[in-house]
């Protein structure tokens, strides 16, 4: 991947060898290496057994996780917070793990849209929770560096499933509670 970076910097006409350059093709590929290790890592592995046997049938939220990603688009970063709530079923998830799995799936090229509902589903498939909800609110660089560039704009996408997609009294509540 160094070699990559290199050639794109020459490509735009950068002299690789000045002395700002000179570490950049390996700095930059290490930083995406970092930047994309979603790819790389196992969610078996991060949540490590951490679901245990519970009574408590009340809403669990964790609101404000946040998230850095890149845009599958233009490879630019997007950047934000992600609010989870979900109403176990016998199970709970550690604390820690549902911020872990919002940072393996943001870890990877994206779009907001799919990354709202891959975090959802997951924490579906391993808690079998009645319902999980998740909201993003992110600011994309590609909109505000480039293109139309627009500074204050934001996008929020959300992803209901189980009881907060079939009860809007369920719904209500997971919204108003992250607001």
């Amino acid at each position: 991947m160094e070699q990559y970076y290199a050639n794109l910097l020459k490509s735009i006409g950068e002299d690789v060898n000045r002395e700002g350059l000179k570490k950049t093709p390996l700095r930059a590929a290490k930083a995406f290496e970092y930047l994309t290790k979603g790819y790389r890592d196992n969610i078996d592995l991060i949540i490590n057994n951490a679901i245990f046997t519970s009574d408590n049938d009340e809403m669990v939220i964790v609101k404000d996780i946040e998230l850095y990603s890149l845009c599958e688009h233009h490879l630019l970063p997007f950047f934000g917070r992600c609010h989870v709530g979900y109403l176990p079923n016998g199970k709970i998830i550690g604390l820690s793990k549902i911020a872990r799995i919002v940072d393996v799936f943001a870890r990877r090229l994206q779009v907001q849209e799919n990354l709202t509902r891959e975090i959802a589903q997951t924490l579906q498939k391993y808690t079998g929770a009645l319902g999980v909800a998740v909201v993003i609110e992110a600011k994309h660089l590609c909109m505000m560096m480039r293109g139309v560039e627009k500074q204050n704009s934001s996008m929020k996408t959300s992803c209901m499933l189980g009881a907060f997609r079939n009860d809007s009294v369920t719904r209500s509540e997971f919204l108003s509670l992250i607001k």
